[in-house]
């Protein structure tokens, strides 16, 4: 793959793995907007957030290389999917991160645990334009095609602008027909809470082993403004979401408390 001084260069991953269904298509839709450079493992990184690999040797394979793709397995995260392609991969600093789309929603606090946005967070540590998508179903059976319109509506909105330094977006798309949608909403990130648990099992050999379940408790969920809120509604909801993890409301309030 050749880049002219005018292709627009897209960096790609996702946090389900290589063969996911949301990765495919989300391929599909990008290749209309420049020359993709796929970086991504084979098996799912779902919650893995920022995680980096520090403790074995990250390996990268080629697998496909056309005129407009290169295609690349690796065994890390997706944050390090991210910072090998820019360090090492590719020829310059791409136009684009994209990430997903992944199978679930990522609203509220989910963004903390998410391996697909922590990836378009990296992105913007870089000064990249870079975005996450998801699509609001868990079910094997998703349907990814309704989420091919919105990617498309994103992407020309945003063409040939930049966003501000250290801020990507967050788009998660509902999960009804594409006729059923009712447009984008730009909401803020709706205030909620996992409540974990843990069943605990039994396995062949009769050993004691846990297995992680638990349910989104949504604690505002009359405000109409929030993420939560627009996927419940039938909208796509984005999002702008920050590097910058400061409480700043609360930053007078310590200088107080300190004498600082």
């Amino acid at each position: 793959m050749e880049l002219g001084s005018e292709d627009k260069l897209i960096l790609i991953t996702n946090d389900d793995g290589l063969y996911a269904e949301g990765l495919r298509t989300l391929l599909e839709v990008m290749e209309e907007f420049g020359k993709i450079v796929l970086v991504s493992t084979i098996e799912s990184m779902s919650g893995m957030s920022q995680a980096l690999t520090v403790k074995t040797p990250l390996r990268v394979k080629l697998l496909e290389e056309t005129d407009n793709r290169r295609i690349y397995t690796c065994n890390g995260t997706p944050t390090d999917s991210i910072k090998l392609a820019v360090n090492q991969l590719l020829g310059r600093k791409p136009d684009w991160v994209v990430s997903g789309i992944n199978h679930g929603a990522n609203a509220s606090v989910s963004v903390l645990y998410s391996g697909t946005m922590a990836a378009a967070l990296e992105g913007c540590l870089y000064g990249i334009n870079s975005v996450g998508f998801s699509l609001n179903d868990f079910s094997r059976t998703a349907n990814f095609r309704p989420c091919k319109k919105y990617i498309r509506i994103v992407m020309k909105t945003l063409a040939g602008q930049s966003l501000p330094p250290g801020i990507c977006l967050n788009v998660n798309i509902p999960a009804v027909g594409e006729d059923d949608i009712k447009g984008i909403m730009i909401c803020r990130q709706a205030k909620g809470n996992w409540k974990e648990e843990f069943e605990k099992r039994k396995d062949p050999m009769g050993r004691t082993y846990y297995w992680l379940t638990g349910m989104f408790h949504n604690h505002e969920p009359e405000a109409t403004d929030t993420d939560e809120w627009a996927l419940a509604n039938g909208y796509v909801s984005i999002v702008p979401v920050s590097v910058d993890m400061t409480a700043h409301w609360y930053l007078d309030d310590l200088k107080q408390r300190f004498g600082a």
